[in-house]
């Protein structure tokens, strides 16, 4: 929840409020991985999991390291979408039922939140390159393409292991 109403002044103002809450929203999902990667059954999901919680990690460090260049504090913003996301992620994760369906589920809603995170930190990059920050703007494209490879290997994982697992269950 934000502290006080958003107030857009200036570009600066929304690259420090979508700075802010990539924050949050990295901080959330540091949270949320271990219990993705413990619901997971496919062995090959909680790896993708567990090495995405530290990539994570480093994405909340090189936020802190934007931070510290910009002279700003992280915090006062709430990302209520990656609240959203982490609730539905946790109701694959305590879904009964067949376990490589379930995987696919977690899947999905691990994607979501991937396509989340890639929206705000190419929105975040570009506002940096405008603001003539182009350091910052490097270290959020890092993010954006590691962002990404989750995407890609989550992708992977469902189409060669998951999914064919998955749809063998029907009845």
């Amino acid at each position: 929840m934000r502290l006080t109403s958003l107030k857009l002044e200036s570009v600066e103002d929304l690259f420090l409020a979508e700075l802010r809450d990539l924050y949050d929203a990295e901080n959330q999902l540091l949270k949320a991985l271990p219990k993705l990667a413990d619901a997971a059954a496919a062995p090959a999901l909680k790896m993708a999991f567990s090495q995405h919680l530290e990539e994570t990690k480093g994405h909340v460090a090189r936020l802190d390291r934007v931070f510290r260049q910009l002279d700003v504090k992280p915090s006062g913003e709430t990302c209520e979408a990656m609240k959203g996301l982490v609730k539905e992620g946790e109701e694959f994760i305590q879904a009964k039922g067949e376990p490589s369906v379930r995987d696919a589920g977690l899947i999905g809603a691990a994607q979501r939140v991937e396509h989340y995170e890639m929206a705000g930190y190419g929105t975040a990059r570009t506002l940096a390159k405008r603001l003539g920050f182009q350091e910052i703007a490097t270290l959020l494209q890092n993010t954006l393409e590691e962002e990404g490879e989750a995407d890609r290997k989550l992708s992977a994982v469902a189409e060669g292991e998951v999914n064919v697992r998955a749809t063998a269950t029907a009845p």
